[in-house]
């Protein structure tokens, strides 16, 4: 390993978990590869999810489309967060749907459009219960008939109506079945103004795979995509997906301490009994977050040894107690279990750190280098 700490992505691993979902669908799949694919590398993803048979990606930015457009990547693309300044004509340009939700944007969209002389593919995102973007209200219709007028002059086609869950990894929450019946009404008064979307999605990775209703033409995966359970089960679970980012890094300094040593900046911590320290390069800026000092474990010499005193912006230090560690041993910080190897796992981090899997997986910073692979080679 010649960086300090990388993170293996198993392209396999991506695959495998389309196929899955698909199969528990029976949908068209939008893979979601937005913050760089959560962290995996969007290129590699896409390429790896459309191998698998998703039929479209999902991206939140302008220059996040152009990337994947860049890279020869033609695949059906949706990019759903803009300001209204923003270079539609680009989007339109390179065959990328946009989302819109105002009719603020879908003036520019359409006045891009009019430029060019070209017309743009839209998605009309309605406001379900969310509160973020989507039209809501008295908005909608006026939304929808500006695209429906927009329609009739050539300048845009609405290719697609579709909204965003709250809290679909709650089973059974009421207000699943609430947003459900707002969309089905918001699908109702396109329909009316004369709309005939090709593609009317509403599931997330959880909804995907839990609730039927929601799945209509097209199913959105984010977080499953990438092997995490979006119940927050740490492991395989209920449907079999494997996670596809190991993060690993090595020792590069071992002390033998006595009882009464402080550890890290306080220090915070403070050796009760004579013990090994390992120092692994990986601090906050490259992903661990700060909070979870104290909290989290990593898997060293074969068994989970705790971080000990407060992660610093480069480094932290590992209790390995009477392990037999040197310099350039390997460490997992977190990945899948293999064989007789049990790291933590990308959900167990999230906990320690009180947040979610995605924050862990978006957050490892640029110094930890990608090597994208195929089959599960994560200790060679």
């Amino acid at each position: 390993m010649s960086a300090l700490a990388e993170a293996l992505i198993d392209l396999d691993a991506i695959a495998s978990n389309v196929r899955t979902i698909a199969s528990v669908t029976g949908t068209g799949l939008m893979a979601v590869v937005k913050a760089d694919g959560f962290g995996h590398g969007a290129v590699q993803v896409a390429r790896a999810a459309l191998r698998a048979g998703a039929s479209w990606l999902g991206v939140t930015s302008t220059a996040e489309a152009l990337t994947l457009r860049d890279a020869g990547v033609t695949a059906p693309t949706l990019s759903w967060l803009h300001g209204p300044n923003d270079d539609f004509g680009m989007l339109i340009k390179s065959g990328v749907d946009v989302g819109v939700s105002t009719t603020t944007h879908l003036n520019a969209v359409a006045d891009a459009a009019r430029l060019l002389g070209a017309p743009a593919m839209v998605q009309l995102k309605a406001d379900t219960g969310l509160s973020r973007n989507g039209a809501a209200g008295d908005d909608w219709p006026e939304l929808v008939g500006w695209a429906r007028k927009y329609e009739r002059e050539g300048g845009i086609r609405v290719r697609g109506v579709w909204s965003h869950l709250a809290d679909a990894d709650l089973p059974g929450a009421p207000a699943l079945t609430r947003q459900v019946a707002i969309f089905e009404e918001a699908l109702r008064t396109a329909r009316s103004a004369g709309l005939d979307p090709d593609l009317v999605h509403l599931a997330n990775s959880a909804a995907a795979l839990s609730a039927p209703r929601t799945r209509f033409d097209l199913c959105r995966i984010g977080i499953a995509l990438y092997g995490v359970d979006p119940f927050g089960v740490s492991g395989p679970g209920e449907f079999g997906l494997h996670p596809a980012m190991t993060l690993r890094t090595s020792v590069v300094n071992v002390k033998r301490v006595p009882a009464g040593t402080g550890v890290s900046y306080g220090p915070e911590h403070v050796t009760g009994t004579p013990t090994t320290l390992a120092l692994l390069p990986l601090g906050y800026a490259d992903g661990l977050p700060r909070a979870t000092g104290g909290r989290a474990s990593v898997w060293l010499g074969g068994r989970r040894c705790p971080i000990v005193g407060r992660i610093a912006m480069d480094q932290c230090v590992v209790d390995a107690g009477d392990l037999p560690v040197t310099i350039g041993d390997p460490v997992v910080v977190f990945g899948p279990a293999e064989g007789d190897q049990h790291p933590p796992t990308v959900v167990e981090w999230a906990r320690w750190a009180d947040t979610n899997p995605h924050e862990i997986l978006t957050g490892i910073g640029a110094r930890v280098a990608r090597e994208h692979l195929h089959g599960r080679a994560r200790n060679s």
